[in-house]
């Protein structure tokens, strides 16, 4: 080919139209022209108005699933919220209930207190109060253990009240604690006078059916007893002092062929219950001894007998 008919301009990949300045300018220019024309006379609202239209569907689809995240977000801390708040409402309502009966006990045994201290002011007998720690151990026998002993004064034969009457007797007694036998064990007996009619008997403790019981042995068939006779001690026995409730009569058995009669009493103290009880000391040991001289003078006039 010869060397004149080549073609000696640069190629396409080369060429270069207007300078990237001048560009610039131009579309900043006509920017800046379509904002003042748009701001003074609404030129693109129309356009504007029309994308959105187009537009609202797709966005409204786009944002389904991030509306979706945050709902089921909501619904999971809500329910969490709201099992927390069921959870600590369940443990308020139980400290309430809890609170609620320990107001009921402590107001029963407030009361029991106070009928405790009517009782002492009654008794003339010199008295110590105590607790019950617990039932005895021997499902055969009917006994307590209270929280006094020898440290605390308390012997063997102390009667013990509660707010309501005899509660039974300290039958052992050990340094930091003793063990009462409750009226109804069926080795306890008691002096009781029928505030009635004045007649005296002896309770003993019912060890058959009835055994949570007193019965009142050795009485004749025709025995002036009704059901509803309130018993207190005699305070013949030297133990109990008198007039103390004891019992009061629930059943009476008149049988012709025996010549007593079965007569069945329910104790007026709470044997199966008594928290808080009154420890008095023996009527025996609050009685004088008879004086030397005496006794000295009626065993010389025994011996100068012919």
């Amino acid at each position: 080919m010869p060397l004149g008919t080549l073609d000696r301009s640069p190629p396409p990949f080369f060429r270069q139209g207007a300078s990237a300045l001048s560009k610039l300018i131009v579309c900043s220019a006509l920017a800046l022209f379509l904002m003042v024309a748009d701001t003074r006379f609404k030129l693109t609202q129309p356009l504007r108005i029309a994308m959105a239209a187009v537009i609202y569907p797709i966005q409204w689809l786009t944002m389904q699933p991030l509306l979706l995240t945050e709902e089921v977000g909501s619904y999971f801390e809500s329910l969490k919220s709201s099992q927390s708040t069921a959870e600590a409402a369940r443990q308020k309502l139980g400290l309430q209930s809890q609170r609620a009966n320990q107001v009921e006990q402590l107001s029963l045994e407030n009361t029991r207190l106070r009928s405790l201290l009517e009782l002492r002011d009654r008794v003339t007998t010199p008295s110590k109060a105590a607790q019950v720690l617990y039932d005895s151990a021997d499902p055969y026998s009917r006994k307590v253990v209270i929280d006094k002993g020898l440290l605390h004064g308390v012997s063997s034969g102390s009667p013990v009240l509660d707010e309501r009457g005899v509660l039974g007797q300290v039958t052992r007694v050990y340094p930091s604690v003793s063990e009462v036998t409750l009226v109804t064990d069926r080795e306890q007996s008691i002096p009781v006078l029928n505030v009635r009619t004045g007649a005296r008997a002896v309770a003993f403790g019912d060890p058959g059916n009835h055994a949570s019981a007193l019965e009142l042995r050795f009485m004749a068939s025709n025995a002036d007893v009704q059901v509803g006779d309130v018993l207190t001690t005699s305070g013949v026995d030297g133990v109990y002092p008198p007039g103390i409730p004891v019992a009061r009569v629930d059943k009476i058995e008149r049988q012709v062929e025996t010549a007593f009669a079965h007569i069945f009493c329910t104790p007026l103290a709470g044997v199966d219950g008594a928290l808080h009880v009154m420890v008095l000391q023996p009527v025996s040991g609050q009685i004088p001894e008879r004086p030397a001289t005496e006794v000295t003078q009626k065993i010389g006039k025994k011996g100068s007998r012919p």
